[in-house]
């Protein structure tokens, strides 16, 4: 029988910044790109699943060579590692499709995928859509934003958990093959041992570049100049009248009284919100109110 991998993508980006809670100060930490803490949670999970399905952990990382750093971490857990050499294609990391298509590309490189994993945002400026492509391509199904991802007692399902409005949530039986993405959720990545961290800082990290063809979305989507918007039409009623002289007096609105402007002021503020109030029921915005009994009393 094969041994089942779990693929597990991540995207090592520059640690955040530091925000005094204090002072309000901003400092950036210097350093290598690392695991964002969704993509550490991705990893976690994969690692357990692993264990339970007695399968085995591929990472695949996607940047540049300083990103090895961070791939080492999962290769000190036991993890197989692969990078997408993407140094200088901003455009790549920019295009969550492209970046798909590449991955996808990658994939039948492995032994038979039961799963795939990746963090539900990165901070490098990603949307977020990445699992979501990365599914079309493989036309595998789907589970987003989970909170939860366990093998259930008993039948053995891969079950997931995820929120929804109003504080509700629904678990999701995942199919084998399904592209997840799972948020921190308080979960963190194991601590390896210090060997396999001393072996994993020499071993070589595999990298891939992409073809031309994969790093270019072209034609899939097009965004056009901005238009103004038009409202859509809806039905009106009819003007009253039979005759069409009658039709064309109601619709142009000649026999509507009209008032001429009239100039308030200047006056206090009592008199001007009196006015405004009285020219609003003149034309039927407001309902009269009842008259009080007794006069208002004038400001001083």
């Amino acid at each position: 029988m094969p041994v089942e991998t779990v693929l597990v993508c991540v995207r090592p980006a520059e640690p955040a910044a530091d925000v005094d809670p204090l002072s309000g100060a901003v400092s950036h930490r210097s350093g290598s790109p690392a695991l964002t803490d969704a993509d550490a949670a991705a990893l976690e999970y994969g690692l357990r699943l692993a264990d339970a399905w007695s399968a085995r952990v591929h990472v695949i990382g996607i940047g540049g060579p300083e990103s090895e750093e961070a791939l080492r971490i999962a290769a000190a857990l036991g993890a197989g590692t692969l990078r997408v050499d993407a140094p200088e294609a901003a455009d790549l990391m920019a295009d969550d499709r492209a970046l798909a298509r590449v991955i996808a590309s990658a994939v039948g490189r492995l032994p038979y995928v039961r799963l795939v994993l990746c963090g539900d945002g990165s901070a490098d400026g990603g949307t977020g859509a990445l699992p979501a492509f990365l599914a079309h391509e493989l036309g595998a199904a789907q589970a987003l934003g989970l909170t939860r991802l366990e093998v259930r007692e008993g039948d053995g399902a891969l079950v997931g958990e995820r929120r929804l409005d109003g504080g509700r949530r629904e678990l999701l039986r995942v199919p084998p093959g399904a592209v997840c993405s799972v948020e921190a959720a308080g979960l963190r990545l194991r601590r390896s041992a210090l060997p396999a961290v001393l072996r994993a800082a020499r071993a070589p990290v595999e990298s891939i570049v992409p073809t031309d063809g994969q790093a270019s979305s072209v034609g899939a989507v097009s965004a056009g100049p901005p238009r103004p918007g038009r409202p859509r039409t809806r039905v009106v009623a009819p003007p009253d009248g039979t005759a069409p002289r009658d039709r064309l007096r109601a619709l142009t609105g000649v026999q509507t009284p009209h008032h001429a402007p009239e100039l308030i002021g200047p006056v206090d503020a009592v008199k001007a919100a009196d006015a405004l109030l009285e020219f609003l029921q003149e034309r039927g915005y407001l309902n009269a109110p009842a008259r009080a009994d007794t006069p208002r009393d004038t400001p001083r």
